[in-house]
């Protein structure tokens, strides 16, 4: 049995029965109308406009200057292209330091923007903010491991839970996000292991990012994939342009890798 995912808008019990199913959920972002198009028609669950646009898009060093501005003015432009797929937009630094900012923003982001789900970046102390959007029927993806909105505190782009201790917050802090109203998990560079244990002890969603193939689903930035981001590539990406004659093969080949279960290999993830 496989869930039908050609025809209508992909919701978020279509998405939990995919990963009852182990049917591996296909997630990648954009940034504008042209490519949200193409990933849309190229059968891509989920699209992110994520806060990475600072970097790739907008030349930042970090993700820190995006603005709420920015972020939805890209998810306005990106939800044009989108017919069928569902559509994540990543609340920026400081879009959610308390609960009425963060309902503030989740409001812009679904009202205006046209988003169908909000992303924060946090754990155990966002406890609070993603039960306030839960409690007001607003859709939350919830970010742990990597936070690339850290930076300044982390002080670099590290793998994340290698120790027992860090190992065993991180899941807990899935639990407790998941009962607190999460509707979808996104781990960032941590080791395959960990992650696998986290997707297999969560009912919702898990999708992995540097975070090997067990996730329920896999995500990479969109001009990873098409191999051009400046300067060096993390090593979780994977340059899909290199074997591929056109853009949209490439896609569908990450497409295809992913539902096999192909990517991430263990050269795209850390143990």
């Amino acid at each position: 049995m496989s869930v039908q995912t050609t025809t209508s808008r992909l919701n978020l019990p279509a998405l939990k029965k995919m990963k009852q199913l182990k049917q591996p959920i296909v997630a990648l972002t954009a940034y504008d109308y042209s490519f949200a198009r193409l990933l849309d028609q190229s059968g891509v669950e989920i699209i992110l406009v994520g806060d990475s646009l600072g970097m790739v898009i907008q030349g930042h060093q970090t993700t820190i200057p995006v603005s709420m501005e920015d972020m939805l003015y890209h998810t306005s432009i990106v939800s044009k292209g989108v017919e069928r797929a569902l559509l994540i937009m990543d609340m920026p630094f400081m879009s959610y330091a308390s609960v009425e900012r963060a309902l503030d923003s989740a409001t812009l982001a679904l009202q205006d923007a046209g988003a169908h789900m909000v992303k924060l970046e946090g754990g155990m102390d966002q406890l609070p903010i993603v039960e306030a959007l839960s409690r007001h029927d607003i859709p939350v993806c919830a970010h742990i491991g990597l936070k690339p909105q850290s930076i300044y505190k982390s002080g670099s782009y590290r793998v994340q839970g290698r120790n027992q201790a860090a190992a065993t917050l991180m899941i807990e802090e899935a639990a407790a996000l998941e009962q607190a109203g999460a509707d979808i998990i996104l781990l960032e560079c941590v080791p395959q292991k960990l992650a696998a244990e986290i997707s297999a002890n969560t009912e919702i969603p898990v999708i992995g990012i540097g975070a090997g193939n067990a996730c329920d689903g896999q995500i990479l930035v969109l001009q990873d994939l098409l191999g051009i981001t400046p300067g060096k590539p993390p090593r979780f990406a994977k340059n899909f342009m290199q074997e591929s004659p056109d853009i949209q093969t490439a896609i569908k080949t990450y497409a295809d890798d992913v539902r096999s279960r192909k990517f991430p290999d263990e050269e795209h993830s850390f143990s």
